[in-house]
């Protein structure tokens, strides 16, 4: 008898229909053989699926079993089709009816027969919604994951035996509800603006990096706080909207990262790959490719400190995410695109000992030592960064003050206020931010009157600046204006902003 049962894979972050048809012949030695381009994982279920069947009281077939994951050109990996496969096995040997038609099953199983958590839930959802599907079967712990999309009916399956018993109609599981989703909250889990002492220049500079979703490089001598700056930086953000928490979710999903208690995340990442992270490690790939540190930064922060130490290739791969906010990995069985709209917080020293310039130390390092350190850091990489700012070190009378500064709250109360009007001034055009503009964009909504085009006309032939630098001059000008509730840019903002641009351009 032959069974067909709904499932799904994911190749990328997006999903696909997988129909898992299993076939017990009359005829023919005992044997029980998956084709349909399975990996490691998905051979294993042979052995999970027979052991979860007999411990579960049902009776294994000892006869020519064949289970085919159609459409078999596609390669198929892990082991959510272990629930699928058990159940084809079910309805084929007459234990079971048919499965209904409107449905979708995955989940691994174990030995005993009780469902695991199962990675990718959040994607395969949406595909049920797509498809329009009636009900998504699913491991009880990534019930609520899948319930945050809205109009699909989500059963929550403990073990195999509640399943047979669901669908026999002996007992029925109750569908979870809506998953009720709130990200309100303000509380800050990292440093307090008010904590960093001194380094107004910086402080002031990461408040317009917030705002309007800008790149950033702090250089400045070991100590002086750029560090701290950085992990400060994450609790000035504003809120994520729905739909960037869930792109968020969908990418930390696939990778079964997600709290099965926090079924999306509510707070905009903040990653810090170590110096000697790997090009693989930083843009993702592999055999089958997954989304690297820069896709799990998307809509937060990607923190590179000692900038300059990683090694130039990883460097230089994050010219086209910095442009494109897309990352496409490509293989020989074809390519996958990832998003990777983040911030870039990178820190660095200004010279290889870190005391070039400081008043107080003396540097030690030769001029070529000097050179060869600065030169890591390409001329397109630094053109990208919109704000470079210098953090010198922090004097004694910072330090001891009593005076506190401004909290992390208020000033994210500005940054709320102005990525507001960003959104509603970008409604229709699928940005999300200032940074994001293209030239289109920013003709359309960073119109210039004639002192803000007579000084600028003098700063790109005084500074020597590229189209692309004249270009992010504009869109972080438009956001300081933001943060002043201007509604046209003046000649003082754009003065700000030139003021970030790097030094060497002077």
């Amino acid at each position: 008898m032959l069974a067909k049962v709904m499932s799904g894979a994911t190749i990328g972050l997006d999903s696909i229909p997988i129909t898992v048809e299993v076939d017990i012949a009359a005829q023919g030695l005992p044997s029980f053989t998956i084709v349909g381009l399975p990996d490691k994982a998905v051979e294993e279920s042979k052995e999970r699926v027979r052991a979860a069947l007999k411990n579960a009281g049902a009776d294994f077939p000892t006869k020519r079993i064949t289970v085919n994951l159609a459409p078999a050109d596609i390669p198929k990996e892990g082991p959510s089709f272990d629930l699928p496969m058990a159940l084809g096995i079910l309805i084929a040997s007459g234990q079971l009816s048919v499965a209904p038609a409107d449905s979708l099953f995955i989940g691994e199983l174990s030995l005993d027969g009780t469902l695991r958590s199962t990675n990718a839930v959040l994607s395969i959802a949406m595909l049920v919604k797509e498809k329009k599907l009636k009900n998504f079967f699913v491991p009880a712990i990534n019930a609520k994951e899948a319930a945050i999309v809205d109009g699909i009916k989500v059963i929550p399956v403990e073990s195999v035996t509640s399943l047979f018993h669901h669908l026999s109609g002996n007992k029925v599981i109750k569908a979870v509800p809506k998953s009720e989703i709130n990200l309100n909250q303000s509380e800050n889990n990292g440093v307090d603006m008010k904590e960093v002492k001194g380094q107004e220049t910086a402080k002031r500079a990461l408040e317009i990096a917030a705002a309007g979703g800008h790149n950033v490089l702090l250089k400045g001598p070991p100590g002086a706080g750029k560090t701290l700056l950085a992990r400060a930086f994450s609790g000035i953000l504003p809120r994520l909207t729905f739909n960037e928490a869930l792109e968020v979710t969908k990418i930390y999903s696939i990778l079964g990262q997600i709290n099965s208690e926090e079924p999306i995340v509510k707070t905009r990442p903040f990653r810090s790959p170590h110096h000697s992270a790997s090009a693989i490690g930083l843009i993702g790939g592999g055999t089958h490719p997954k989304p690297g540190e820069i896709s799990l930064s998307h809509r937060g922060v990607l923190f590179l400190d000692e900038f300059p130490e990683f090694p130039r290739m990883v460097l230089e791969s994050l010219r086209g995410p910095l442009e494109d906010g897309v990352v496409t990995v490509s293989r020989a069985v074809g390519s996958i695109s990832f998003p990777a709209k983040f911030t870039l917080i990178a820190a660095a020293n200004p010279c290889p000992c870190g005391f070039l310039g400081e008043p107080t130390k003396e540097c030690v390092c030769v001029p070529g030592e000097i050179t060869r350190y600065n030169k890591r850091l390409s001329g397109p990489i630094l053109d990208r960064i919109d704000l470079h700012i210098d953090v010198p070190a922090v004097k004694i009378e910072k330090l001891t003050s009593e005076q506190e500064a401004e909290p992390s709250e208020r000033i994210r109360s500005r940054v709320q206020k102005a990525r507001e009007k960003q959104t509603e001034r970008l409604k229709g055009t699928k940005l999300a931010n200032n940074s994001e503009m293209s030239a289109k964009e920013i003709k359309e909504f960073c119109k210039l009157d004639q002192d803000c085009l007579n000084l600028l006309r003098a700063a790109v032939s005084k500074m020597q600046l590229s189209a692309r630098a004249y270009h992010r001059v504009l869109k972080v000008a438009r956001t300081i204006a933001d943060l002043e509730s201007s509604e046209e840019i003046k000649p003082q903002h754009i003065a700000e902003s030139l003021q970030y641009r790097a030094k060497s351009e002077n």
